[in-house]
């Protein structure tokens, strides 16, 4: 299968030569909202060998999110792309709203519910996994609520280009 998408200029085009890897998933966390914009954020897996950038690379910047993971994002107009963890470095945490095609996938579960927006109502039949900080709260901030020690300070350092997957 050849999935393509863009970012939402148009400027970053990439191509992935292969299928999803792992479930669809509406993933409800604090960083999935914040890094989309949106109510929740909706990932699948890629592996790195299989993913492109076909024009844009240079347009590619990335932030740490947390120790080891990478969020990378078009810097010419802010859509969000991928993740990469060094831990994993063989597959991508996917944003499949920058796909052009349909990837003939639907969702598969929501994830980290407990984070759930006030706002979002699920009403669909989706499995739903536990787990998050409440609303509101980061990972870090939750720890120190529920008397886990003083909070860590986030990393949100940028971490300029991202690697090229070719």
């Amino acid at each position: 299968m050849m999935l393509t998408g863009s970012c939402a200029c148009g400027h970053v085009r990439y191509e992935i030569k292969g299928d999803l890897v792992g479930p669809v998933t509406y993933c409800h966390c604090w960083r999935c909202r914040k890094h989309s914009g949106s109510s929740f954020g909706t990932t699948a897996g890629v592996r790195a060998a299989d993913f492109t950038i076909l024009t844009g690379q240079a347009l590619i910047s990335s932030w740490e999110s947390s120790p080891g993971v990478h969020r990378c994002f078009a810097r010419c107009c802010g859509s969000p792309l991928y993740k990469r963890d060094e831990a994993n470095p063989y597959e991508l945490g996917f944003r499949l709203g920058t796909l052009d095609v349909d990837p003939l996938r639907k969702a598969d579960i929501h994830f980290m519910v407990g984070s759930k927006a006030p706002w979002v109502e699920i009403r669909d039949d989706l499995p739903q996994a536990a787990g998050g900080s409440p609303f509101g709260l980061r990972d870090e901030l939750a720890r120190d609520a529920a008397g886990g020690g003083p909070a860590s300070k986030p990393r949100r350092r940028r971490t300029g280009k991202a690697p090229v997957h070719r």
